[in-house]
């Protein structure tokens, strides 16, 4: 009888192995990724939430610094040596994989559907038909202010025009208390990251500027482009002395020790400033021309996870990109980092006030990505780079608006000929 018992106890235990999925046997994943500083986030939260669903598979994050990424992850794929989980850059570094095959198509992965196509726009071929990256994470563009600041000079709300904006710089240079603006100029791309592209939507009308610019449609020069050069150029006056010669750190610290009113940000910046700053927060969106003027909010695509197809766990890899596309990973993901903000198109739900205050930009907004990400800084010189050059010279004086739009864009004419 026993014997019997230990028989039928085994074929049980045989039938219920057998059930279970393949990638029930233990399977690891191993996650390459450039964001290093969230590796405590993943220990604590991420990991341990998705082992919990998915018991069998285990998961391995290793990530390397920002600036050795690409060349340590390349050298990996072409040596057989990377992981199963590939964390991707948006637009042409994770293409380029794509068409070297190291990436595969995600158009299968289950919860695809979330994701509409400026959110797959950063990892997906040109013809929009491939995406091969399940999108996480996008940045949002905006400017963070100091309520104390907005107090001691009297103004009531965040301004919502341009006129609005320019008159309250006026009231904050004349109280004498605090630089209106921290920002400088000598590391460039602050003033075209969170300068030109910020405001610039506003203008070109987001991505049906973009998509014109693309297709050769619209041109630098025209005046959608060449009305945020005009803006910037009247930042300078009310950045401070000495802008020129001040970094991004000085800017960043500039503001977070309250001794400026505005800062010209990227909604990364909001859990570096938490843990700094003493007073109080808010944030709001780039002052639209006109009031009544529709409003493009800069959601810049940031992170994406995509699968080795050499990886010897396809289906527990799939199981993972299938979670990752689920709400479920989207609000724990939003929430565990403040600022990178879930790309679904279904809203989720952050508990960060200011963080909250910042995503609250696309109920009013429509959503656009930077003008000179995809397609357009393919060739030399680069138009992403040269937008940084170009959105100095403008707010340092050293180019009008105007040369400035013209020198992109016969930068861009010597290498890009779409109607070609």
């Amino acid at each position: 009888m026993g014997g019997t018992k230990h028989r039928l106890a085994l074929a049980g235990a045989l039938l219920l192995s057998t059930a279970l999925p393949a990638f029930a046997a233990d399977a690891t994943l191993t996650i390459e990724s450039w964001r290093n500083d969230d590796l405590p986030i993943w220990q604590e939260k991420i990991i341990p939430a998705f082992e919990k669903d998915h018991p069998g598979i285990k998961l391995n994050f290793q990530p390397t610094a920002p600036k050795e990424y690409n060349a340590a992850l390349n050298s990996k794929l072409d040596a057989g040596t990377a992981g199963d989980i590939i964390a991707c850059r948006p637009f042409d570094a994770s293409l380029e994989l794509f068409k070297k095959g190291q990436l595969g198509s995600v158009n299968d992965v289950p919860g695809m559907s979330n994701f509409g196509p400026v959110a797959k726009a950063g990892w997906s071929t040109d013809d929009g038909k491939t995406t091969y990256c399940v999108p996480v994470a996008a940045v949002l563009g905006g400017f963070i202010y100091n309520k104390d600041a907005f107090k001691k000079v009297g103004i009531s709300a965040p301004p919502q025009t341009a006129d609005e904006f320019f008159a309250d710089l006026d009231k904050i240079k004349k109280d004498g208390t605090y630089v209106p603006l921290a920002m400088g100029t000598p590391d460039q791309w602050e003033a075209a990251t969170m300068g030109y592209q910020v405001i610039g939507p506003n203008y070109w009308h987001g991505e049906e500027g973009r998509k014109a610019l693309i297709a050769g449609t619209e041109k630098l020069t025209d005046p959608e482009w060449v009305a945020p050069f005009q803006q910037l150029a009247k930042w300078g006056p009310y950045m401070g002395d000495g802008y020129k010669a001040q970094s991004y750190p000085d800017s960043q610290n500039m503001f977070t020790l309250g001794r400026a009113a505005i800062y010209p940000a990227g909604s990364w910046e909001i859990s570096p400033f938490e843990a700094q700053a003493t007073f109080p927060m808010g944030a709001f969106p780039a002052p639209v021309p006109k009031a009544g003027d529709p409003c493009y909010l800069s959601d810049h695509v940031d992170i994406a996870f995509g699968m080795n197809p050499k990886t010897k766990n396809p289906e527990a890899a799939k199981a993972f990109l299938a979670w990752v596309a689920s709400p479920e990973f989207g609000k724990l993901y939003s929430n565990a980092l403040p600022g990178f903000f879930s790309l679904q198109s279904e809203p989720i739900e952050v508990q960060n006030p200011l963080a909250k205050e910042f995503v609250a930009f696309r109920k009013s907004c429509k959503s656009t990505i930077r003008s000179t990400y995809q397609i357009l800084s393919r060739g030399t010189p680069n138009l992403e780079n040269e937008t940084w050059v170009e959105s100095a010279n403008v707010i340092n004086g050293t180019d009008t608006p105007e040369a400035a739009a013209a020198k992109l864009q016969k930068g861009l004419d010597s290498w890009y000929h779409p109607a070609k």
